[in-house]
């Protein structure tokens, strides 16, 4: 099934970029022969998780090079591929229709956001098989953290019986939503975000996009390189137009906040993507009061930073960025309508803040 978008797969382990202490102690483990039975990789999307993921079962089952993998052989480039009879990707349904390796007509209604206890149960299956290939078993779960309380139940047997020869690898981005009895079970590699220049560069390479357009695109991403290559380039050359609206805004306009809504608030995907650029022009802002201009991640929309900065106080930009923060995970958790949320958010920010 092949590892995450966002990244061009690793030969090796080692080749995994950005992420030095989670290849330490990955590498480290491997060297020592102390291989836990089972990992859980966390951190945000897109930062390498997956290609860690297929590194270490390359490195766990490759013929050539024990231990470590050599990228090359038969065994790894089956891996890498999502092709090795002994390594065993799982995944949402939604997940693999995304990744276009399966489609929406092979599924009778909604193709499931969740992992089902149906799906741990034809795992448990498989790892109770001996290996095809190789003597130790690979399972993947990709979005571990979107297992069902049912299906966690279920995996949990795994953990406290684990197969042997067996390695379990769950990649989460929320791990915080798996039940303790299996964080705890799990030896735990965090993955942080990649530095800002890393992104930027495969950005502009691969994207073909000019240097202040990437750099953009890697800040606004927080570190996520398969964020960053998702993000629509346009959105980025219309963001000029939102932040000067923004920044027009009052307390004394009200119909002029409705209408930001409305043309924000149109799906949960849209009014994510206004916040998320409001958090980071608040930031920018901070950054201008403070006379820290090289910082700004808007750097083409400076003077409209120091304008705002001029008349916004620390406090009230305090208050801003947790007033949109909070928003964003009221948008998140499916708490109410987009809109009705961008409505509340304005109003508070720009009526009852005054």
């Amino acid at each position: 099934m092949g590892p995450e978008r966002g990244y061009t797969p690793p030969m090796t382990l080692a080749s995994v970029q950005g992420q030095p202490r989670a290849m330490d102690a990955l590498q480290s483990a491997l060297r020592s022969g102390s291989v836990h039975h089972a990992y859980l990789f966390a951190g945000p999307e897109g930062v390498g998780k997956e290609l860690a993921a297929v590194g270490l079962a390359q490195a766990l089952t490759c013929p050539e090079a024990p231990e470590v993998g050599c990228g090359k052989c038969a065994s790894c480039v089956r891996i890498s591929k999502g092709l090795h009879p002994d390594v065993t990707w799982v995944m949402p349904d939604d997940e693999r229709v995304s990744r276009g390796l399966a489609g929406r007509s092979d599924f009778t209604g909604t193709p499931s956001r969740e992992l089902r206890v149906e799906q741990i149960r034809q795992l448990q299956e498989r790892l109770a098989l001996r290996g095809l290939e190789s003597k130790r078993k690979v399972a993947i779960l990709v979005s571990a953290e979107q297992m069902n309380v049912q299906a966690q139940n279920a995996f949990l047997k795994t953990l406290e019986e684990p197969p042997a020869e067996t390695t379990l690898i769950l990649v989460a981005s929320a791990m915080d939503r798996l039940l303790p009895t299996i964080r705890s079970r799990c030896s735990k590699v965090y993955f942080g975000p990649l530095p800002v220049d890393l992104v930027a560069r495969h950005v502009q390479q691969e994207r073909k996009l000019d240097a202040d357009t990437a750099a953009l695109a890697a800040v606004m991403s927080a570190g996520s390189l398969g964020r960053a290559l998702a993000l629509d380039v346009d959105a980025l050359k219309e963001r000029k137009d939102v932040l000067t609206a923004f920044e027009a805004l009052s307390g004394n306009d009200l119909p002029a906040l409705l209408r930001f809504a409305e043309a924000h608030g149109g799906s949960r995907e849209d009014a994510d993507a206004a916040l998320e650029l409001l958090i980071l022009w608040t930031r920018d802002v901070s950054l201008a009061k403070a006379g820290a201009l090289e910082a700004l991640a808007n750097r083409d929309l400076t003077a409209l930073a120091q304008e705002a900065a001029k008349r916004t106080s620390e406090a009230a930009l305090h208050r801003r960025h947790s007033l949109l923060e909070s928003a964003r995970t009221a948008i998140g958790s499916r708490n109410g309508a987009p809109r009705l949320q961008l409505e509340r958010l304005l109003i508070e920010l720009f009526v009852e803040g005054r």
